[in-house]
């Protein structure tokens, strides 16, 4: 049994215990082949409640410095990131960022599912900023569906500065997967953008988000 299983049976009986989490529309989670799951992200609690609630492993992103803090919150931390097979990205570099994008890649080569929040960091005020292109990179070269992902009240659960999640309830929306291919006589740009601001929009119509017209300045991908 690997770590990530192991992982996912001791942490999930316990997420839902925690957080009474309400999951809506797991049916439009194909349970093989590589995909893609595009959610907002309104606490660091998002990316571990996400792959708890799905019906297949799923890998996100997650901050370099995770993997190397100290003291036991930072050990238990470390853990947490390696059982759920996060991948690392840095801070302050597109080609950081774009490397992490290519192991992202890789795992979609290999049929995997990889989760990443569009927006790059946490609203800090509940909006829906701009989506960076990186996932609409991935659609695009990997050919896997892209399934739109609304959480809910993981911002009251563990509110940016908080060390800690205390109890609550979380909801979580699944929707229709979406598929995107490179059209002809649109440039390469312009196809990642409009990917990008369907997959957005898609994630609004589920979490009734206000949307923002900018991009989340403190982004950890393009």
């Amino acid at each position: 049994m690997s770590i990530q299983s192991v992982t996912r049976m001791l942490l999930t009986p316990l997420s839902r215990v925690a957080f009474r989490p309400i999951v809506e529309g797991r049916e439009h989670i194909p349970l093989d082949g590589p995909l893609i799951l595009a959610a907002n992200h309104l606490s660091f609690l998002d990316s571990f409640i996400i792959p708890l609630m799905t019906p297949r492993p799923v890998a996100f992103m997650a901050k370099a410095e995770y993997f190397t803090g100290a003291g036991l919150r930072g050990r238990l931390i470390r853990e947490l990131m390696t059982g759920l097979e996060a991948i690392p990205v840095q801070r302050g570099g597109h080609r950081a960022a774009q490397e992490s994008l290519e192991l992202a890649l890789d795992l979609l080569h290999r049929g995997g599912a990889f989760g990443i929040h569009p927006e790059g960091s946490r609203s800090r005020d509940g909006r829906l900023y701009r989506g960076r292109t990186g996932v609409a990179w991935l659609a695009l070269a990997s050919g896997a569906p892209v399934v739109p992902v609304a959480v809910l009240g993981t911002d009251r659960i563990q509110p940016v500065g908080a060390k800690l999640p205390r109890p609550g309830r979380v909801t979580i929306r699944f929707g229709t997967p979406l598929r995107f291919t490179q059209q002809p006589g649109i440039s390469v740009a312009r196809a990642r953008r409009q990917a990008t601001d369907d997959i957005m929009a898609a994630i609004q119509t589920l979490s009734g988000q206000q949307p923002a017209d900018t991009f989340n300045n403190l982004s950890l991908t393009p």
